[in-house]
């Protein structure tokens, strides 16, 4: 079977590379390889909802499927008085990410192996932010919604960007029986923000 970006172990062979991005007005620097998401560069639906969210310098965030972790190292940026916990089921990508923390000196983050939430003690984040792995299936996609309502703090935000192609409308439905609030913040090339707030379920 073909490796995908959210295998956890990639077979391809190693094809590794710097890539140099400037995100919220960081300079911020990227080792990539092959068997992860988007190896090329950042892609553009991580970009737009790193300079979309809305991170408070004290949050505790946490980013599901961080890949080799442009959005949670952006976060870390903005959160520099908060925490940030990274995680992927690629055990590639999670090792890139932790390079590249360390590259970007990145003193705030934590970055962990976990299939979806199931290595994540911690109970609840003022921030959840994903870039969902569409290609794993819409089931994959609706536990990571699920997960995420069970686990933000009161007044607590998900943050999500989807493609309207890849389901974004159905998305929203699920995310609309999950949280009372889910605005649109923005759209562009096809692809959705949505942050969704004030949770219904809790467990």
């Amino acid at each position: 079977m073909a490796d995908h970006y959210f295998s956890n172990r990639p077979t391809a062979a190693h094809d590794v590379r710097m890539i140099r991005q400037r995100l919220r007005g960081f300079e911020l620097s990227f080792w990539t390889d092959a068997g992860v998401f988007s190896k090329g560069g950042i892609d553009f639906g991580s970009r737009l909802l790193i300079e979309t969210m809305e991170i408070p310098a004290d949050a505790s965030v946490l980013d599901v499927g961080c890949g080799y972790g442009p959005i949670g190292i952006a976060a870390a940026k903005m959160a520099y008085e908060g925490t940030v916990l990274m995680v992927d089921v690629n055990e590639r990508a999670v090792r890139l990410a932790q390079k590249n923390v360390e590259q970007n000196d990145i003193g705030n983050a934590e970055v962990r192996v976990s299939d979806l939430f199931s290595q994540i003690s911690e109970k609840e984040f003022d921030r959840i932010l994903t870039n969902p792995p569409v290609r794993a299936g819409k089931a994959v996609v609706h536990r990571i919604f699920e997960g995420a309502a069970a686990r933000l703090k009161e007044g607590g935000q998900l943050w999500i960007v989807i493609q309207k192609k890849q389901g974004a409308p159905s998305a929203r439905k699920k995310l609309q029986e999950l949280f009372e609030d889910v605005e649109e913040k923005a759209k562009e090339a096809g692809y959705w923000i949505f942050c969704c707030k004030n949770t219904k379920i809790l467990t």
